[in-house]
């Protein structure tokens, strides 16, 4: 894999997402894989496809890091703007500070949007405050805080929030501080946090500690990899936000989707600005779209019900979707090769060791 990411990015004739190749995103992913530990995570309902005045169920519209496709990413600006654009629910990013603030930014380091060199776990929140972003009106990286002390204001107790938890920060020390967070904030009255926040997960590690810190919080898996997903699948009420190029793969996606909505998990799906693929997203019968343009996803909505549903996806992206998912097969087969031999033989490590204890108990008995 180490030599495997720069000879395939040296070569590929097309853009590929940047996760298909971290192999520090796979270790993490594969640290601590066990979900053994019971949980009782409620069911997001309010997360399903919602009724439109026809009376036809369509996805809701959820909008990535804010208004993207007119604000600058992961600001109040943007967060702001969604709520006027009329979206259901808003996606966003968490990181933790040097001085344990946790603040919104899909990114681990302020280069990209900021233009400094730093990561944030290793600035205070004094500093990071102080920066603005380099696309304008140049706002300041908000807080978790900040976020729902405006969602706890009249008018916005129907919006519901996303919170995609990076595997940049200590996986314990993050969810306790989420948690900090959400109890220092007041809810709007009409309506609790539990039934306005779903904690993102990208890995099977953070399942307990959901329990643990959050217990009656809802959960949704993030992830690429239906392989990966899938085992999520035995978690009582996991709901699912996956890249739709995964769930556009031929047999494995249709298949995941059955099995997701036959459990009655929620399917979300990442993310979506092409009207084709909008209208695939709507006639899969998924429960929400993550897009940057939550207007035009709306919009879209709109041209369904009257009768637009053409679904003719270009060859750019017809070839985009066959080129991602050959990736996601490639470093998928690499993850389960490193790591997925070692948690068999720690299940059977585990069962041997759940006979011998059996078995002894069972000698103890006739004596």
């Amino acid at each position: 894999m180490e030599v495997a990411a720069p000879l395939i990015q040296k070569v590929s004739p097309l853009p590929v997402p940047p996760f298909l190749f971290s192999n520090e995103l796979y270790d993490r992913l594969a640290e601590a894989p066990s979900h053994d530990t019971p949980v009782a995570q409620p069911l997001p309902s309010w997360t399903f496809a919602r009724k439109r005045p026809t009376g036809e169920k369509l996805p809701q519209t959820i909008a990535h890091r804010g208004y993207k496709a007119k604000h600058p990413e992961n600001t109040m600006g943007a967060f702001q703007g969604a709520v006027k654009a009329g979206a259901h629910a808003i996606e966003t990013d968490i990181h933790l500070t040097k001085d344990e603030v946790v603040v919104l930014s899909h990114d681990a380091n302020l280069k990209r949007c900021f233009g400094k060199e730093e990561k944030i776990i290793d600035c205070t929140y004094e500093y990071i405050s102080q920066q603005r972003t380099l696309a304008t009106p140049h706002e300041p990286m908000p807080r978790l805080q900040d976020l729902l002390q405006f969602l706890a204001t009249p008018g916005t107790e129907n919006m519901w929030v996303l919170l995609d938890i990076k595997l940049d920060n200590d996986a314990d020390d993050v969810m306790r501080l989420i948690a900090k967070t959400i109890a220092s904030v007041a809810p709007n009255p009409l309506k609790p946090w539990n039934q306005r926040i779903v904690l993102g997960c990208w890995a099977a590690k953070f399942i307990p500690l959901c329990a643990k810190y959050l217990p009656t919080f809802a959960i949704t898996h993030i992830g690429f990899s239906l392989a990966y997903a899938r085992q999520f699948l035995s978690v009582p009420n996991v709901s699912f936000n996956v890249l739709q190029q995964s769930l556009l793969a031929p047999y494995f996606g249709a298949r995941f989707l059955r099995d997701a909505k036959a459990k009655g998990r929620p399917v979300f799906d990442w993310t979506v600005n092409e009207v084709p693929m909008m209208r695939w997203s709507i006639s899969k019968g998924l429960d929400g779209v993550i897009t940057d343009d939550p207007k035009k996803f709306l919009e879209v909505c709109d041209d369904w019900e009257q009768g637009k549903r053409e679904i003719k996806f270009p060859w750019k992206s017809m070839t985009m979707i066959a080129w991602i998912n050959f990736m996601v097969m490639i470093f998928g087969s690499i993850f389960w090769w490193k790591h997925g031999r070692m948690d068999r033989q720690q299940m059977k490590k585990k069962k041997l060791r759940q006979a011998m204890s059996f078995s002894g108990r069972q000698d103890r008995g006739k004596r």
